[in-house]
């Protein structure tokens, strides 16, 4: 349904929306959308840490003459 749009349907959906939210409810959703793309990204930053020191910890911890034996 969204490969037929083109150029001139997304200035035309564009345009609608400026008329019908003004440009500064649009901008101040653009900069809370921004804040969010932000949030998200210093989430997957913060999350990849704690996985890392996840595995830390979960090293294994088996003696090296132990090692061998199945």
């Amino acid at each position: 349904m969204l490969n037929n749009i083109g150029l001139p349907g997304l200035l035309l959906i564009a345009v609608v929306v400026l008329v019908m939210f003004g440009r500064g409810k649009v901008s101040s959703l653009m900069g809370e959308v921004g804040k969010g793309i932000n949030a998200f990204k210093q989430g997957i930053k913060e999350e990849g840490a704690d996985a890392a020191k996840t595995v830390e910890a979960a090293r294994d911890v088996t003696p090296a003459a132990d090692k061998d034996k199945v």
